[in-house]
């Protein structure tokens, strides 16, 4: 997983985007859905929020409050600290965050949660909960987006991502995306 992504640093937005690499891809919808789901993030109260796996921080931009960004990519973060030039951003792994208990009022994940194992998932969910109070878990609705990588991925109906998560409260779900805070 880590040199998915070390190899994908580059043209990360571009998915986001639907440029570069992506351009000629048909998406319905896309682009106004992920415009939506920015508004979903920035309605978020500030808080002193973790993005974990935050990637090239396209999400973690939208983010209102003190915000630290962390991620097993050096090629990820460096284009995250670009984005969110006032975050703190750390390397490490998100399945033993390096933080002390109750460091942060929340946690966000997008698009890491649906690369987890069993085990793994329950590992991360404890992490979370350990250094924040509050747990948003961004992912995909859609089976597939085009990408043609070998890696382990789940899509997540938001009513089973809540109760997977132990409760909580759709903050978007589309076509494409869905967001539960927990």
């Amino acid at each position: 997983m880590k040199a998915y992504y070390e190899r994908r640093a580059a043209e990360y937005d571009d998915w986001w985007r639907g440029t570069g690499l992506f351009a000629t891809r048909h998406r319905s919808g896309w682009h106004e859905e992920a415009a939506a789901l920015t508004r979903t993030l920035e309605a978020l109260p500030p808080a002193r929020t973790l993005d974990v796996a935050c990637g090239t921080g396209f999400l973690t931009q939208h983010l209102r409050g003190e915000i630290t960004g962390l991620d097993q990519s050096a090629s990820m973060l460096e284009l995250a600290r670009k984005k969110v030039p006032e975050g703190r951003f750390v390397q490490g792994d998100a399945l033993e965050l390096p933080f002390a208990n109750a460091s942060f009022e929340r946690a966000l994940t997008s698009f890491f949660y649906g690369h987890l194992e069993e085990d793994d998932r329950e590992s991360f969910l404890r992490e979370a909960r350990r250094v924040a109070s509050e747990l948003v878990v961004v992912d995909s609705a859609l089976r597939d987006d085009g990408s043609r990588w070998r890696v382990y991925k789940r899509f997540f109906d938001p009513d089973l991502l809540a109760d997977e998560l132990g409760g909580g409260r759709t903050l978007f779900t589309g076509r494409w995306f869905v967001a539960v805070q927990a």
